[in-house]
């Protein structure tokens, strides 16, 4: 059995063995690219009249939002711009629940509550992520049917690459022909669009494993000649009392002021209040709203407002390297939104590609099959009819 022979084995079982998961998990990021422009379109309510006076304090926000979910756990207030509610965003990992109060930050009126636990987006992120699974199974499962993309991609290249150059004519476009027979245009299908959208695909897989191995992030990042930690913690404040000089409130809006001062054309200005006695009041300042990693991250002691330092990768842009940057780019890059409108729609279009490979390596698998079994029974027919 030659190279190519072991590897076309590799693609096709490994094909077979993972092709469904691969569909779901492509055609659910597919669906997942344009989530933010449609809901731009379609929640009218995040957008009010724009006054000339002053936003209300996070202090205050933090009063209101607080009133419409008791008990649950006031994770930051977001100010946008200044045609857009504000949003107090209640989360908390488990048990799990993920609000938006939307809120007229000049006059406090409660325009929505979203639980973001619901609804299309979130059932298609589902998917994507877990496969509609529990997490502690499904995240496994999406992770390891990534890796086994991985392989595919290579072993597929491999298996693609011509031998000389009159089979490198049938690899990079399609040999089509009104009497080209549908088995034909398959397998230029899965062969040229496969070779095609392989190097994108591949970025899109190796950012998807960021999230779904450790291990991988820990190495992919030390590749790069990261030295920080990728795990996020909260800078811890000291609790003496005497060295108290705000209460959390005062410490909000102070906090609140002090990043618009120093953001004034901000996309958009997070709070987030201490969520205990000892948690630091975070503030983070995005100077992009299509994208991520230009965020600031800031950090306050809650009781003297001191900026603390952290040792991880969600800090200051300024003090970022080149393998912080590439990191904190990962979500962007793997939606397209580090393109804009067009990166999205690159995006798009190569998700849709790659959710079409397991269907037409299926195609390609059953015909020959079907031609092997008709074969078969031709000469079995031969034999008996002698």
């Amino acid at each position: 059995m030659n190279f190519k022979k072991i590897f076309g084995k590799i693609h096709l079982w490994l094909g077979l063995s993972s092709g469904l998961l691969v569909f779901i998990i492509a055609i659910t990021g597919c669906l997942y690219a344009f989530k933010d422009e449609i809901l731009d379109r379609t929640e009218t309510y995040k957008y009010i009249q724009e006054q000339n006076k002053a936003f209300l304090m996070p202090s205050e926000m933090e009063a209101i939002a607080r009133k419409e979910l008791p008990g649950k756990l006031l994770h930051a207030i977001k100010y946008n711009s200044r045609n857009e509610a504000a949003e107090a965003i209640f989360y908390h990992y488990e048990p799990t629940y993920y609000y938006t109060i939307y809120i007229n930050p000049y006059d406090g009126q409660v325009l929505r509550i979203n639980d973001n636990e619901t609804g299309f987006f979130h059932f298609i992120l589902d998917g994507h992520f877990y496969l509609w699974l529990p997490p502690a199974i499904g995240q496994p499962v999406v992770a390891s049917a990534t890796l086994v993309f991985i392989v595919l991609l290579i072993s597929g290249l491999i298996m693609w690459y011509p031998k000389n150059r009159a089979a490198a004519k049938q690899r990079y476009a399609f040999q089509w022909k009104a009497t080209t027979k549908w088995k034909r245009k398959n397998y230029d299908l899965h062969n040229v669009l496969g070779f095609y959208a392989s190097t994108l695909a591949l970025v899109f897989a190796l950012t998807g494993l960021v999230w779904g191995f450790q291990w991988f992030a820990n190495s992919y990042y030390t590749a790069l000649g990261g030295e920080k930690s990728l795990l996020y913690m909260d800078p811890v404040s000291k609790t003496q009392t005497s060295t108290r000089t705000v209460t959390p409130l005062a410490g909000i809006d102070k906090v609140w002021l002090k990043m618009k001062a120093e953001y004034p054309t901000a996309a958009y200005i997070e709070v987030h209040p201490p969520e205990t006695d000892s948690s630091s009041i975070a503030a983070n300042a995005n100077l992009d709203k299509g994208t991520y990693w230009k965020t600031d991250y800031r950090y306050f002691d809650q009781y003297t407002l001191k900026e603390l330092p952290v040792s991880h990768v969600f800090g200051r842009l300024k003090d970022a390297t080149i393998a912080d940057k590439v990191m904190r780019m990962n979500y962007d890059i793997h939606v397209g939104a580090i393109g804009g409108l067009a990166g999205k729609i690159l995006a798009f279009c190569i998700s849709l590609l790659i959710a079409s490979l397991p269907v037409t390596g299926f195609m390609i698998w059953y015909g020959k099959r079907n031609k092997v079994k008709n074969r078969d029974f031709k000469r079995e027919v031969v034999l008996e009819e002698s």
